[in-house]
């Protein structure tokens, strides 16, 4: 709209100072000629804004001429432009939005707090995904959005994993959440808290009728109640592995979320049957002959399930597994498996 773009004109010339009709017209995303209608129009409705001619020209307003929002400190100018980093605007479509909400509000900043907002948006950067993780798939969150917002029900077809068939759901959402880049529907169906991958959203429909919730809850806490219910879920499979220290920072860096408990072990050999676990106890390390070297750490992970063991594999011989002997016998099953496919022999 119009009037949205004489703002913008009107805050990135405070903010600015001399700014060039060009690159106003390719901020704006409109032709020059239009910006030079908009600058009549300011100057019409009492704004002192003129256009300095020549190579180094372009347009500006009177010195002096500004209007000031007082009352945010340094630290709260920092902090709103540490919440830009966050990377969720562009899958609600709002980045255009936050661009120029950010431009309205480093204009009405006080003018000794502008500097440390602008520094902060140029050295501090959000990056929520994990180190060595795919991209999460894009999603389209339209209609779950709506949904939220107009607090009414939503009908969605939907995958408990990639190959199964969508299955349908009523719901009742309480809102949205991403986590490590990847979004969550939090919602009641049939009174109980679930959660819902966005990504594995096949149909989604808002139905014409108000969302029940249960009385007195609001996202925050729902989310909170499911996260620690999937948290606290026991593992069904408990490995007892060695992870040489070469490989260690790399280790855990990619499996942090499967540890559950770290013995700090530095171990003399994998099969050195006097390495011990050091002064928590003296359990000796077995299953792990012929490993050479020093500098194991001992770890024990959790496994929803024995095929989730094999991903260890891409380790190599930096990651010895001890326990269970069934896990020993799926790795020793999948390597097999690999070296057969791609044997020479």
């Amino acid at each position: 709209m119009k009037s949205d773009r004489l703002l913008s004109i009107l805050l990135l010339l405070q903010t600015r100072g001399l700014v060039p009709a060009s690159e106003l017209a390719e901020r704006l995303e409109v032709s020059v000629r239009t910006i030079y209608r908009d600058v009549e129009a300011l100057s019409a409705a009492g704004v002192p804004v003129y256009a300095e001619r020549g190579r180094h020209g372009g347009i500006t307003l009177l010195p002096g001429f500004r209007t000031d929002v007082t009352g945010l400190t340094e630290d709260e100018s920092r902090a709103l432009f540490v919440l830009a980093a966050q990377g969720t605007h562009a899958a609600l479509g709002l980045d255009a939005a936050l661009r120029s909400a950010l431009r309205k509000v480093m204009a009405a900043l006080p003018e000794p707090h502008r500097p440390a907002a602008e520094l902060t948006s140029r050295r501090i950067l959000v990056d929520p995904a994990r180190w060595l993780s795919p991209q999460p798939p894009a999603v389209d969150l339209d209609v779950l959005t709506a949904a939220v917002f107009a607090d009414r029900r939503l009908r969605l077809s939907y995958r408990r994993n990639r190959s199964a068939p969508p299955d349908d759901h009523l719901l009742d959402p309480y809102g949205l959440v991403v986590k490590a880049g990847i979004w969550y529907l939090v919602a009641d169906e049939e009174g109980a808290p679930r959660l819902f991958r966005a990504d594995r959203v096949a149909r989604a429909a808002v139905v014409d009728e108000d969302v029940r919730r249960r009385p007195g809850l609001e996202l925050a806490e729902v989310w909170e109640t499911l996260r620690h219910r999937l948290e606290a879920r026991p593992p069904q499979i408990t490995v007892t592995a060695l992870v040489h220290r070469d490989r260690l920072e790399l280790f855990l860096r990619l499996h942090a979320h499967r540890i559950l408990s770290d013995h700090h072990e530095q171990a003399k050999e994998p099969g050195d049957p006097q390495a011990t676990k050091g002064a928590e106890g003296a359990e000796r390390v077995e299953g792990a002959e012929g490993a050479e070297g020093a500098g194991w750490h001992r770890l024990e992970l959790g496994f929803s399930a024995l095929g989730e063991i094999g991903t260890l594999l891409t380790f190599g011989s930096s990651v010895r597994v001890l326990t269970p002997p069934e896990a020993r016998e799926h790795l020793a099953r999948t390597a097999a498996d690999v070296v057969a496919l791609y044997g020479t022999g």
